[in-house]
């Protein structure tokens, strides 16, 4: 049978911008690609890039005070949300044209439209224009969800943020996930009042407990209204015009009103609409696209990958999946996405970043040796504040190796990468004591706990 192409990819992200350019580019195949919004998908137009660009914004803020402790005289002027934020744009419109060259230099043919397939290698454009493939990739993402209480239209996602016509004075988070804690962190520090209600015991589930407390104080010490426990019982808009406003009372009783509310209870996979299921795709529970090590759904012509599997839901491992998926389809090198010591950060102030087993999980598994360092960081201890890091080591009992590595400090996404390295080689205890360590540096301790 004759397709019109080789590969149809259906989401033009990270993962599905990969795939498509190096099946066309280094293996000659006729690629095509729809994308129904902008390219770049939700890391480059509205997660990782734009979240981190605020990071950066939201750092300055402490810059003064300790510039001052250092002998600079330096006082803290006025942010401009309109300036970063039309600054904001233009980067993302530019990263967007970096996607689209990358796409045509490769050959690939861009449809700007929605994809519906209708049949194992046909897909149907909203232009009306059907075409014909060999093998589809899906590779839509996902998107942040809202929680089903009355009234859940009032508050916003982490998908209008970048689009605010103004900084709010006031924000309710609700959440306690990486997305929640990160925009809280982003916001207090470009000086927004910021409360956040979480209904579980303590922020961050999943990561390591002693990180996740360090993280939670050190939150409520740069001002962020914690609230542990707490949920949204009603919600509701008071004012009119330009004073409108948004009324909420938590589970608890407690009583408040914010500019604006964001929901950050969690995502969904993209899965909906595109006929998967009229063809026989099968779809999980959660939504996702069920596939095998291999990136294959239950439809041999039919892959995905990233988000919309809902496997580990990182840019980063859509790249490696797109990898692995045309290495194995198109360069006949067959080989699964290795999902396992995948290190990842969490961008609240201080740092999150973290690699393998926690303690907790760790302990479920086996026996195991735990090497932790608690101390104030150089930099800020000088200037008189508070701020306290955080390494620690899990390791296997029997074996010596290292199962997990967890950092929280400034700066900590970056060390975390490296020891993933260390670590995915396979590293014990005793190779990080016989290396000699790089001082003063807030890294050295990594290297430098005790036997």
């Amino acid at each position: 049978m004759t397709f019109d192409y080789d590969l149809f990819v259906i989401g033009g992200g990270s993962g599905g911008v990969r795939a498509a350019r190096l099946a066309a580019q280094d293996t000659g195949a006729k690629v095509a690609l729809a994308e129904m919004n902008r390219y770049g998908g939700t890391c480059v137009i509205r997660g990782c890039v734009p979240k981190k660009l605020m990071v950066f914004a939201s750092e300055f803020s402490k810059f003064p005070e300790e510039a001052n402790a250092y002998g600079w005289d330096i006082s803290l002027g006025v942010f401009n949300w309109k300036k970063f934020s039309t600054q904001l744009h233009a980067e993302l419109d530019r990263l967007e044209k970096v996607y689209q060259n990358l796409l045509t230099k490769a050959g690939v043919d861009m449809f700007n439209a929605r994809a519906t397939i209708i049949s194992p290698h046909k897909v149907k454009l909203s232009s009306g224009v059907e075409k014909t493939a060999k093998h589809i990739l899906i590779a839509t993402g996902g998107r942040p969800v809202r929680p089903e209480i009355k009234n859940a239209d009032l508050g916003i996602v982490s998908d209008d943020i970048f689009d605010l016509p103004e900084l709010p004075k006031s924000v309710l988070i609700v959440g306690g996930g990486y997305i929640a804690c990160e925009f809280a962190c982003i916001f207090r520090g470009l000086g927004v009042d910021v409360t956040q209600f979480y209904r579980g015991e303590q922020i961050l589930r999943g990561f390591d407990d002693q990180a996740r407390s360090l993280i939670a104080e050190q939150m409520q010490i740069d001002g962020v209204n914690l609230r542990l426990g707490e949920n949204i019982s009603e919600m509701s808009r008071i004012g009119i015009g330009q004073d409108k406003r948004i009324k909420v009372i938590g589970t608890t009783g407690y009583k408040g009103t914010f500019d604006h509310v964001l929901f950050a209870t969690g995502r969904r996979p993209n899965s909906d609409h595109l006929g998967l299921e009229a063809v026989g795709v099968e779809i999980g529970q959660k939504n996702q696209i069920a596939v095998d090590d291999f990136s294959q759904s239950s439809v041999p012509s039919i892959f995905a990958v990233g988000d919309v599997t809902n496997r580990v839901n990182l840019t980063p491992v859509a790249l490696r999946e797109a990898n692995a998926f045309v290495d194995t389809i198109f360069k006949a090198q067959k080989h699964p996405m290795d999902h396992a010591l995948i290190p990842s950060a969490v961008f609240t102030q201080p740092e999150l970043g973290t690699v393998g087993l926690s303690e907790e999980k760790a302990r479920e598994k086996e026996v195991i040796n735990v090497y932790s360092t608690s101390f104030y960081p150089m930099r800020t201890s000088f200037a008189g504040k508070s701020n306290r890091a955080m390494m620690k080591l899990v390791i296997s009992k029997a074996t010596q190796k290292v199962l997990g590595c967890t950092i929280v400090a400034p700066n900590a996404a970056e060390m975390i990468q490296f020891a993933a390295i260390a670590i995915k080689m396979g590293t014990t205890k005793a190779d990080f004591d016989r290396t000699v360590a790089v001082h003063p540096t807030m890294s050295e301790e990594i290297v430098t706990m005790p036997s």
